[in-house]
């Protein structure tokens, strides 16, 4: 089988699935590796055909079982499969088995020390993973730690002693706890790895969403200035038709050019490359305003010195705060367009119109998409009614603001 083809069966080059085929392989691997060294030992040791086959028949089972609760163990650790508790139990069982026969062994003179040394040394190291992986920690450290005394203890009973006793009871309290540490340790870091990729991919769909809120604002912008106008233009084109007036038709081409244009603008959203530029938008709102029989004052100020970034985030608000008059202030007749450096150095800009009735609540779905462009330069909008009819926004930006 071709490498691209075992990647593809093991998850992909890098993925969750491939580390979680490689933990688990691992594991296996582990319990492989006992079956490798019991049959040197059912080799090495002469204690009689029938006691040698029952030793390899319960080490078989065991070697199984392990490779069986490995996955199991894995599985549930993840939160893909219930405890193994049966499988545990019976695990357990068959060790106990195994140490017990072992015990057996060397006190009736069948193995010597020396070979029951490595014996109860091996079966607890490799018992000791499995149940920690299965079971909740404190029960599997609990299970573990009594079998490894218990082991302990029927190796004193059974007559080890001197040193080999102690390389049975100091190693296993070293190896079994090692051993168990390591098998929980590959659990936690397939999990963390899998919850990372999770992460990762609930990352890229919020991405994707906060891509299709800025579309969608960005379609907003676009097009509730200019829709707007083209609305206006067209009901004065009626009327102008209506009259016989030539004038009509200056109308409509406007409408036209402005449609086209936002045609234009359009495009250029889908590209993502679209920027408002503020003095543009302070021209067209001049324009646009004065065409609606609204008297427009503007105080640029430093707008043309201002940095690329805030000059688009004002342009926005300014085209939006256009939108807005056109459209809520319906009783406007004046509107007022400031932009002006502050002492702290923040550059604020106030949009401002005498428009009756107009409620902030009322002031265009657009304005939260507003903030949220402000936001990325740390400023903030508000808007206020005045008692007197007047309605103002202020939109202000902090930084470095030219004199």
């Amino acid at each position: 089988m071709s490498m691209a083809r075992w990647r593809e069966r093991l998850g992909g080059r890098d993925s969750p699935d491939r580390f979680r085929h490689y933990t688990l392989s691992s594991i296996t691997l582990f319990a492989l590796f006992e079956a490798g060294l019991w049959a040197f030992w059912v080799a090495m040791v002469d204690a009689g055909p029938a006691w040698l086959a029952l030793v390899a028949a319960l080490v078989a089972a065991h070697v199984i079982l392990q490779a069986l609760l490995n996955r199991a163990a894995l599985c549930h650790y993840l939160g893909a499969a219930p405890c193994p508790r049966r499988l545990v139990a019976l695990y357990t069982a068959v060790t106990v088995t195994v140490v017990a026969l072992g015990c057996v062994l060397l006190a009736t003179g069948r193995i010597e020390d020396r070979e029951a040394t490595p014996y109860l040394l091996w079966m607890l190291m490799y018992y000791a993973g499995p149940p920690v992986l299965a079971l909740p920690r404190r029960t599997g450290a609990v299970l573990v730690t009594a079998v490894t005394l218990a082991t302990i203890g029927a190796a004193t009973a059974s007559g080890l002693t001197g040193y080999l006793l102690v390389l049975v009871g100091g190693g296993g309290l070293l190896l079994v706890p090692l051993v168990a540490v390591a098998f929980r340790f590959s659990g936690w870091s397939v999990r963390h790895v899998e919850e990372l990729a999770a992460a990762r991919e609930t990352e890229a769909r919020l991405a994707v969403a906060e891509e299709r809120l800025r579309f969608g604002r960005d379609l907003h912008d676009v097009l509730g200035r200019n829709l707007a106008v083209v609305a206006l233009k067209s009901e004065l084109a009626a009327q102008l038709a209506r009259r016989g007036r030539e004038e009509a038709v200056d109308e409509m081409v406007e409408v036209q050019r402005i449609a086209q244009e936002s045609q234009r603008e359009i495009r250029a959203v889908v590209r993502g490359y679209r920027t408002a530029d503020l003095h543009t938008e302070l021209v067209g709102a001049r324009s646009v305003l004065e065409a609606a029989g609204i008297a427009c004052r503007i105080e640029n100020g430093p707008a043309g010195r201002l940095p690329t970034d805030v000059q688009s985030a004002l342009g926005w608000v300014v085209r939006e705060g256009t939108t807005n008059v056109l459209r809520h202030a319906s009783g406007a007749s004046r509107c007022e367009v400031s932009v002006r450096a502050t002492g702290s150095g923040s550059v604020v800009l106030v949009m401002e119109n005498d428009g009756a009735g107009a409620e902030p609540s009322a002031a265009g779905a657009g304005l939260p998409g507003l903030r949220e462009r402000l936001a990325d330069l740390d400023g903030t909008l508000s808007t206020e009614q005045r008692p007197d009819g007047a309605f103002r926004l202020t939109a202000r930006i902090p930084g470095e603001a030219p004199a």
